[in-house]
């Protein structure tokens, strides 16, 4: 698994929680559609993981976290 320096990861004021949250949630997401593509056009399973490739969204801004504002500061 990719382990980025979290000082770049966590710029913009970005909260740990918050980052872990959306990556979660992408991946839950990616998994998902995986899945839904699995069962109509029978494609192979992923060959990385899930978590790998929302991190490396989050990373490559492709994904993007809204946070609100009260939280960014903590």
């Amino acid at each position: 698994m990719l382990n980025p320096d979290l000082r770049i990861v966590l710029k913009d004021h970005l909260s740990r929680y918050s980052l872990v949250i959306a990556a979660a949630r992408r991946a839950r997401a990616i998994v998902a559609e995986q899945e839904s593509k699995s069962r109509i056009r029978g494609e192979k399973p992923l060959e990385e993981k899930p978590l790998s490739m929302a991190i490396d969204e989050i990373l490559n801004g492709e994904f993007v976290i809204a946070e609100p504002e009260e939280i960014r500061h903590l």
